[in-house]
């Protein structure tokens, strides 16, 4: 039989896409607490998986290697968390004073710039700019001091639903095969070839892209990191993994990983108000190098989603699910596109509709042959 063209996939078989994916996005937000484990599940699943391949290759049984390669991923990350501990605990308890004296580093670093353009420009200088901006930005710190608290708290309870993750991912390495002959045998052998072709493009799809999500993560920290580190800022290599891991939310986490280097270098240098430019300089030539060298790299064409279209889902994804659309609108986009697009090429396949509808038929046949009197 002659392959299919992807041709088929028109513009009633698109609506349904993007229909399907806002309706997934808004079903996803509601379950939130299951969602997040999930999501950071299949990262591990993804990224602990060629581990496990590894020692399946060398002759070890799949439940033995997905058991040892998550035993070998939870006991580093107990043994980093308890190197880290010494060194972070007591900036963590101390959270609310450390976080105001960064504030009032950024404060003191946009009154040092307004005062500098009203010195300069007279229109800035009759506008009252460095008042107005003070006056409002002390507003804004008042509001985000009374909001802040109950933030954090509700992220703490937030914590034991995050405890699923290992145990999701778990499940995933060891059964994740099982759960895929189960979802094949529901298949009628008429589309059987087909399913195995939409299961493996589903899981080249989801590993595409969150495999290529955690080396996107790896270029953003080694650039950010290098880059801070010979500007000379403290904790450079920390700081430029969180800028990394913030980017995973589009517009919304770069704006927050750049605000959050202007933050430290206006508080940790303070005789030296050209490092927060220094610093914003060099997040930019990130965010260049990312969205135009790392990310053809990393992510790149791997989802086979048109550049406008992958623009405008990013806005949809934030208005119908708000930050976690932002960041689950791509994968679930690229997975529901490539349902949707394999069902619509098997509905106007005649022939494989025409197999089936025969091999119904000599199935009835067959159990009424012992009923004809």
């Amino acid at each position: 039989m002659p392959a299919q063209s992807d041709d088929r996939a028109g513009p009633l078989v698109w609506a349904a896409i993007i229909a399907a994916t806002c309706l997934l996005l808004a079903a996803l937000q509601k379950l939130l607490w299951l969602t997040v484990p999930f999501l950071l599940a299949l990262i591990l699943y993804y990224l602990l998986q060629p581990a496990m391949q590894a020692l399946i290759y060398r002759g070890v049984r799949r439940e033995s290697a997905a058991i040892a390669v998550m035993a070998g991923f939870l006991g580093g990350l107990l043994l980093a968390a308890m190197s880290a501990l010494p060194r972070f605990g007591a900036r963590l308890l101390d959270w609310q004073a450390t976080l105001g004296r960064y504030l009032q580093g950024g404060q003191a670093l946009l009154d040092h710039s307004l005062r500098n353009l009203e010195a300069n420009w007279s229109l800035f200088a009759k506008a009252r700019l460095a008042e107005t901006a003070a006056a409002r930005l002390a507003q804004f710190t008042d509001s985000l001091a009374g909001h802040l608290e109950p933030l954090v708290l509700g992220a703490a309870a937030w914590a034991p639903a995050l405890l699923l993750t290992p145990f999701l991912a778990f499940f995933f390495l060891r059964d994740g095969r099982a759960f895929l002959r189960f979802v094949a045998r529901a298949v009628p052998n008429a589309f059987f070839e087909r399913t195995l072709d939409l299961l493996a493009e589903v899981d080249r799809t989801a590993r595409a892209y969150f495999q290529g999500l955690l080396w996107l993560t790896v270029l953003d920290t080694l650039t950010l990191g290098i880059g801070l580190w010979l500007l000379g800022f403290p904790g450079a290599w920390l700081l430029g993994l969180i800028c990394a891991v913030l980017a995973w939310l589009p517009y919304i986490g770069s704006i927050a990983g750049g605000l959050l280097v202007v933050l430290v270098a206006a508080t940790d240098f303070p005789q030296a108000p050209e490092m927060a430019w220094w610093a914003v300089g060099l997040f930019v030539l990130a965010r260049l190098l990312d969205d135009f060298v790392y990310m053809p790299l990393t992510i790149g064409k791997s989802l086979r989603m048109h550049p406008l279209l992958t623009v405008v889902m990013i806005f949809v994804g934030g208005a119908v699910a708000g930050v976690a659309g932002l960041m689950l609108v791509l994968p679930v986009l690229g997975v529901v596109m490539v349902v949707g697009q394999t069902l619509g090429r098997l509905i106007a396949d005649a022939r494989l509709m025409a197999r089936h509808r025969h091999a119904r038929r000599l199935r009835k046949k067959l159990a009424e042959a012992d009923l004809a009197v």
